[in-house]
């Protein structure tokens, strides 16, 4: 999503052969691959370690049930800290690159430049919100150790906050720059009591 947009800002006339289908298709299959080769490799260790009688213990269904050996806790939370840092720098040298673009693209104005700069900073909240989800597992691992009704209440709020939110947020806040989504929203908001909006 960062170099989709670092495209067509910083490079508009390549934007289209770029950003094609086909090379869309083989970035996602690309990341895709990368990120499930941690995932396989935890199935596998697991499927050639555990003993027949471990099928039929009763287990909270999470990722640290499928892990047996220290070693492969250590890799998953380094594997985890290398992807976010990879993604921290991919979004600070895009969204530096995009407003450096913005703000000579605006000029003297000022107006421009603040909506140019709201927007590089929803989109940067978004992708913080989506970052944190990396460190998921490993919170909600700790908390399991400590009691399992708080590790479901942490692990709805996650879910709601860090998977769900950022997925929602874009179409929200551009949802809410049109008039009409704007004052529908509002209608419904105050259960019909402003008599001066119409959904």
């Amino acid at each position: 999503m960062t170099l989709e947009r670092y495209v067509a800002i910083c490079m508009p006339l390549q934007h289209s052969e770029m950003c094609s289908t086909r090379r869309s298709l083989h970035c996602i299959l690309i990341i895709h691959s990368l990120s499930s080769v941690p995932t396989i490799v935890v199935l596998l260790i697991f499927f050639a370690s555990a003993s027949l009688s471990f099928y039929k213990e009763y287990k909270v269904c999470s990722v640290e049930m499928f892990i047996f050996h220290s070693w492969q806790d250590h890799l998953r939370s380094a594997i985890s800290q290398f992807y976010f840092l990879i993604m921290c720098i991919i979004i600070v040298f895009s969204y530096v690159k995009i407003m450096k673009v913005a703000k000579a693209a605006s000029g003297e104005n000022k107006k421009s430049t603040w909506k140019g700069l709201r927007t590089v900073i929803l989109h940067g909240f978004q992708l913080l919100l989506c970052l944190i989800q990396l460190f998921n597992p490993f919170i909600e691992g700790a908390v399991l150790k400590i009691d399992f009704m708080l590790y479901i209440n942490v692990r709805y709020f996650n879910y709601i906050t860090f998977i769900l939110a950022p997925r929602c947020l874009s179409p929200l806040i551009y949802g809410l720059r049109d008039e009409k989504f704007f004052n529908a929203l509002k209608y419904f908001v105050l259960c019909g009591l402003d008599k001066n909006l119409q959904p």
